[in-house]
C-alpha cells in the first residue's frame, strides 16, 4: 500500500458539493501518528513501519509496551499498528504522519471493528425466516428450526447460521472517496459510512482496488453490437433507456 494512518471515527454528517447535491460523509480524526518501529528486508525479511497513535500515560501500558516505546524514544502511545508501505524504507523512527498524507479525491480503504449487538438469534443475526404464525406454531416462531440429519453425520457442520454473538468483527469498506482533508484539525472526511461506533479506532489505507485507466478517444465505449446499433438508431429501446 502507498499510504496509511490510524484514527478515530468522530461520526457522520452531510455536506454539499458544487452542484448543491448532498454527500453523506464520515468524519475521521486521523493522526498525528508517530513511527515507533522500522522493519527492513535485511533484518526482518520485509519492509514495514509500525505506527503509534494517541498519547497515553505510561501507567496505562504494560511493561513490555512501555519498554518498547522507551527504546524507540517516541513517547507513550496507546495504539500500535504495522503497515507495509511502499516508502517504508525512506521513513525513520520518530517521523510524524498527519492527516495531510491523504489528499482530496483519493480512494481509500477503511478498516474498523463493527458495532456489537450482543447475543442475537438467527433471524436478527443472519436474516433467516420465521415460522408460520398459525396452526400451532407456539412460542418458537423465531427459533432456528431443524438442524439436519441425525444418524449421519450426527453433528452440526461448521458455519451453520445459528444464534450467537453478533458484531464486533473486523470489517473493511473499500474504495471510498476522500472528500476533504484538514491537517490543522487532523480531520479526514470520507464519503459514505465506515464500520464501528463513534470513537471507534479505524485504519485508513490507500485502496487495494485497481482503478481503471481510460485510454484513447474510444475509451469506455462498449463493443456490444446491440449497443453499437443503438448509437446509430436512436429509436432502439437500448438507446431510449440511457
Amino acid at each position: 500500500m502507498k499510504k496509511a494512518i490510524i484514527g478515530k471515527k468522530v461520526g457522520m454528517t452531510q455536506i454539499f458539493d458544487e452542484m448543491g447535491k448532498v454527500i453523506p460523509v464520515t468524519v475521521i480524526e486521523a493522526g498525528p501518528c508517530v513511527v515507533t518501529q522500522k522493519k527492513t528486508v535485511e533484518k526482518e525479511g520485509y519492509s514495514a513501519v509500525q505506527l503509534g497513535y494517541e498519547e497515553v500515560a505510561e501507567k496505562k501500558l504494560s511493561q513490555p509496551e512501555a519498554g518498547h516505546l522507551k527504546k524507540a524514544g517516541v513517547g507513550m502511545v496507546k495504539h500500535l499498528k504495522e503497515f507495509k508501505l511502499e516508502n517504508a524504507a525512506e521513513m525513520n523512527v520518530g517521523d510524524v504522519i498527519k492527516a495531510d498524507v491523504f489528499a482530496e479525491g483519493e480512494k481509500v480503504d477503511v478498516t474498523g471493528i463493527s458495532k456489537g449487538h450482543g447475543f442475537a438469534g438467527a433471524v436478527k443475526r443472519h436474516g433467516t425466516h420465521i415460522q408460520k404464525m398459525s396452526h400451532g406454531g407456539g412460542p418458537v416462531h423465531r427459533h432456528a428450526g431443524s438442524m439436519g440429519s441425525s444418524a449421519d453425520p450426527s453433528r452440526i457442520f461448521k458455519g451453520k447460521n445459528m444464534p450467537g454473538h453478533m458484531g464486533v468483527d473486523q470489517v473493511t469498506v473499500q474504495n471510498l472517496d476522500v472528500v476533504k482533508v484538514d491537517p490543522e484539525l487532523n480531520m479526514i472526511v470520507i464519503r459514505g459510512a465506515v464500520p464501528g461506533p463513534k470513537g471507534g479506532l479505524v485504519y485508513v489505507k490507500s485502496t487495494a482496488k485497481v482503478q481503471p485507466v481510460k485510454k484513447g478517444d474510444a475509451a469506455g465505449i462498449s463493443l456490444n453490437p446491440q449497443k453499437a446499433s443503438a448509437r446509430v438508431n436512436p429509436q432502439k429501446a437500448s438507446a431510449r433507456n440511457k
